[in-house]
């Protein structure tokens, strides 16, 4: 199950992102959305868990959770059917 994290703090990495999912099972891949000027993550990414029982644990108890002074949140990515990287805009 693909998961969407957003509100994430720009100075969070991948290792800590991925570090947090583990702790509720196995972590098939974690990618953070980076800025291509700055460098810096655009505070979303996404996380995805082959286990759909281990990715709704760590949707449930991730979810608001304040992770470098940022609530998080949590929520199953939308598949695009299109296969574009359409995005929702500015968050």
């Amino acid at each position: 199950m693909k998961l969407l994290i957003r509100n994430l703090a720009r100075k969070t990495t991948e290792d800590e992102v991925r570090a947090m999912f583990e702790a509720y099972g196995r972590v098939q891949s974690c990618t953070l959305v980076m800025d291509a000027k700055s460098g810096l993550s655009k505070g979303f990414g996404f996380v995805e868990m082959p286990r759909p029982g281990e990715a709704k644990a760590a949707m449930k108890n991730l979810n608001g959770k304040d992770v470098s002074g940022q609530r998080i949140r949590v929520k199953r990515a939308e598949e695009n059917p299109g296969g574009s990287a359409g995005g929702n805009g500015g968050g």
